[in-house]
């Protein structure tokens, strides 16, 4: 099946600019989506944090390139990943991505934040974002549209999230996603939720001193650290 989202016989989105180079294309879109991320970081994008306020978050943060962007996919998608061994994760089918995320969501919201330990915080919002992702509701940018949206999300519950961490350590995080998430209706369970929870837990800790006069912790992590499932 040919996938709609790329020119013909490339695998390069269909952009704005009509860019067929790959390299070009990765140069523009981190361009854009970083003044795209700043300025939410700066003016939080306000909604009631349901599936239609999570589009909102993809339009704004790829506008500039994608006419689809805040739009969910139309198609199945699999991605080969190396910490799987080259297998995929199993997404979302098309068809469900709004009750899959909404029901990720709701699960999202009903927890009692400001009762929580640092520790049972940390594997709470990893787990939300870790099923939020899951669903890759768009077909590109998933990982920056959850990162950013739940960032937010905790800022309006309260707590502060060092979002500098997940910036830096763009790499492992998608790979933690990816580990957290590997759960296959016929290898069964192996997923490894630690990855994403201890970068979770070091940027909550960030976020409840950034505004004290002392440095905040930086997390023993290379941005190329292996994470597998082996």
């Amino acid at each position: 099946m040919l996938d709609p989202y790329f020119y013909p016989q490339t695998d390069i989105l269909i952009n704005k600019y009509d860019i067929k180079n790959e390299a070009d294309l990765s140069e523009m879109e981190a361009e854009y989506t970083s003044l795209r991320l700043k300025q939410i970081a700066e003016n939080p994008l306000s909604g009631d944090y349901d599936f239609q306020h999570f589009c909102e978050f993809h339009r704004w943060i790829f506008q500039d390139i994608y006419g689809w962007a805040g739009v969910p996919r139309t198609i199945n998608i699999e991605k080969s990943e190396p910490a799987l061994g080259g297998i995929s994760i199993e997404y979302a089918d098309y068809e469900e991505i709004e009750t899959m995320a909404n029901a990720a969501l709701d699960k999202l919201k009903s927890n009692e934040w400001d009762k929580l330990t640092l520790d049972k915080k940390a594997e709470k919002f990893s787990k939300g974002m870790t099923e939020l992702w899951k669903v890759h509701s768009f077909r590109e940018g998933n990982t920056r549209t959850v990162v950013t949206f739940c960032c937010q999300f905790a800022e309006s519950r309260g707590y502060v999230l060092d979002r500098s961490l997940f910036e830096k350590h763009s790499a492992y995080v998608r790979n933690a996603l990816v580990a957290a998430a590997a759960c296959f209706s016929d290898l069964g369970d192996r997923s490894k939720p630690e990855y994403l929870i201890k970068i979770v837990k070091d940027s909550i800790e960030n976020g409840r001193v950034s505004e004290l006069p002392i440095p905040t912790k930086e997390i023993d992590l290379e941005e190329d650290q292996e994470i597998t499932l082996e």
